[in-house]
C-alpha cells in the first residue's frame, strides 16, 4: 500500500516566551521610551516548526523548557498550531526580550536558559523522520551539541536528511568561522539556510555545498540566491512588499515552509517562493506567527 502520510520534518531547537518591544521612536537612553509591549511564543526551532505544520508537512518538535507554568503554556501553544510536541524539562524556561523599531528591524536580547541545555534526544522521538532541521543556536554550548550531532547520526542511518539554518552572525562569529566550517563538512546539510550577513560570517562563498544539496542565501525584500553544488545560482525574487512592522520570525517562517515543499518534491526555487511568500504574510504583526491562519499543503 502506497503510503500517502505528509512528510515527517523533526526540528530540534528553542522553545522560548518571546517579550515584543514595539518602540515608538529613537530609544531614548536613561529615560523613559514609550512602547507597545507584546507577549508570545517564540524559539526559532518552534517557528519552524509551526510554518512546517501550516505549509502542510507533519511537524514534531524536540527541546527543553523549564519546569514552569511558562513552559506548560508554551507547549500547549505550539500543540494547538498541530505541532508534535516532545519536550524535555528541568531549570527555567527561557525567554528573549526583542526590540522591534519603526523600520520592523529587531535586536533581540537572548536568556536561553533550559533551551541551552538539551539532554540526550530519545531515538523514539526521531522515529520517521525524513528531515531533520537544526538552527546553529544549539552548538553554542557545550550541553546541546553531542546530543543533536548523535541525532543527526541516528536520522541519517534511516535515510533521513539534515537541514541547517545558520541563525545569527553573532552566533557564527561565536563560533568562529573555522568551526562552523568544519560543521558544515561534518553533518553535510542538504539545505543551509542564512541571510547575507550571516554567509558573509561564515564565508558560505568559499564552500560549495554537497552533491544535491543548496545554500539558500536570504536578502530579505530583494530576491534569494540558492547556491547549489558546484557553483550553480538561481535567483528567487519575493513577492512586493507594501510595508514592514516586524520582521521576528519572518526566516523560521521562509524556512519551515521552505522545508515543508521541498520534502514533498517541490525543486528549491519552488520551495524558496513558497517560503517568500508565508514570510511576508508575517511581517505586519508582533513576534513570530501563531500558525492559526493560512493552513495549507504544498501546491
Amino acid at each position: 500500500m502506497t503510503d500517502h502520510r505528509p512528510p515527517n520534518v523533526t526540528v530540534i531547537g528553542d522553545l522560548v516566551e518571546d517579550v515584543v518591544v514595539w518602540t515608538a521612536g529613537p530609544t531614548r537612553r536613561g529615560t523613559d521610551n514609550p512602547a507597545a509591549v507584546h507577549r508570545a511564543r517564540g524559539g526559532s526551532g518552534a517557528t519552524v516548526a509551526i510554518a512546517a505544520v501550516t505549509a502542510g508537512a507533519a511537524a514534531r518538535f524536540i527541546g527543553r523548557v523549564g519546569d514552569d507554568a511558562t513552559g506548560r503554556a508554551l507547549e500547549a501553544d505550539l500543540a494547538r498550531a498541530g505541532v508534535d510536541v516532545r519536550l524535555q524539562r528541568g531549570g527555567r524556561t527561557g525567554c528573549v526580550v526583542v526590540l522591534v523599531d519603526v523600520d520592523g528591524e529587531r535586536t533581540m536580547f537572548p536568556d536561553r536558559a533550559a533551551a541551552a541545555e538539551l539532554a540526550a534526544v530519545d531515538v523514539v522521538d526521531l522515529a520517521g523522520t525524513d528531515v531533520v532541521h537544526l538552527p546553529l543556536y544549539g552548538f553554542l554550548g557545550s550541553a546541546a551539541a553531542p546530543h543533536l550531532r548523535a541525532a543527526v547520526a541516528t536520522v541519517r542511518a534511516a535515510g533521513g536528511r539534515v537541514t541547517l539554518d545558520l541563525a545569527a552572525s553573532s552566533a557564527v562569529e561565536q563560533l568562529g568561522r573555522a568551526t562552523v566550517a568544519a560543521l558544515l563538512h561534518e553533518l553535510a546539510p542538504a539545505v543551509v539556510f542564512a541571510n547575507v550577513e550571516e554567509a558573509a560570517a561564515a564565508d558560505l562563498a568559499a564552500i560549495d555545498p554537497p552533491p544535491g544539496g543548496c545554500f539558500v542565501i536570504k536578502a530579505g525584500a530583494r530576491p534569494a540566491t540558492l547556491v547549489h553544488h558546484g557553483g550553480r545560482r538561481q535567483v528567487v525574487a519575493p513577492p512586493p512588499i507594501a510595508g514592514v512592522r516586524d520582521t521576528t520570525g519572518a526566516g523560521d517562517v521562509f524556512a519551515g515552509t521552505f522545508i515543508a515543499h521541498w520534502v514533498s518534491g517541490a525543486p528549491p526555487d519552488v520551495a524558496c517562493a513558497a517560503g517568500h511568500r508565508a514570510a511576508a504574510a508575517t511581517l505586519g504583526t508582533a513576534g513570530a506567527p501563531s500558525g492559526a491562519a493560512n493552513r495549507g499543503g504544498p501546491p
